[in-house]
């Protein structure tokens, strides 16, 4: 079993290890916004190590919907190529932890769809897309 390295930012190391610690009952949201977060479970593509990271929590029926905004930034950030090496991640949904697949949405209908519901569910995602030239990545996480 790989090891897990915690996150070199502060705020995402504390988040996972509250939330964790206390089930998802405090860090299950992002910052203060009053909005909903899970805790994706995946390996580092370079490291090869367990990699923990808190993202918007976006439903779409059992699926995760998983955007990679990274606020508008010009790069990805690094969990999205962590998903692109290794589709296997573990999700936590509060105390509930699942293991799923992800996979990057390409067909263009259902990029729109799972985008308007990332949308719907933090509204911010609109502006990010708007803040960069790339074309923000959207994954989708379905049960194994």
């Amino acid at each position: 079993m790989a090891e897990y390295v915690p996150s070199t930012s502060d705020w995402v190391r504390e988040q996972v290890e509250l939330y964790e610690r206390t089930n998802g009952a405090e860090g299950n949201t992002l910052r203060d916004t009053g909005l909903p977060v899970i805790i994706v479970t995946n390996m580092g593509n370079k490291s090869g190590a367990v990699r923990k990271t808190p993202l918007m929590r976006v439903k779409d029926g059992d699926n995760f919907v998983l955007i990679g905004s990274k606020g508008g930034a010009p790069q990805h950030p690094v969990w999205v190529h962590n998903l692109r090496a290794d589709p296997d991640v573990e999700i936590r949904d509060l105390a509930e932890v699942q293991k799923m697949r992800v996979r990057e949405v390409a067909d263009p209908a259902e990029r729109a769809r799972l985008w308007a519901i990332g949308v719907e569910a933090y509204p911010p995602y609109a502006d990010y897309q708007q803040r960069t030239d790339r074309k923000i990545p959207v994954f989708v996480a379905e049960p194994v």
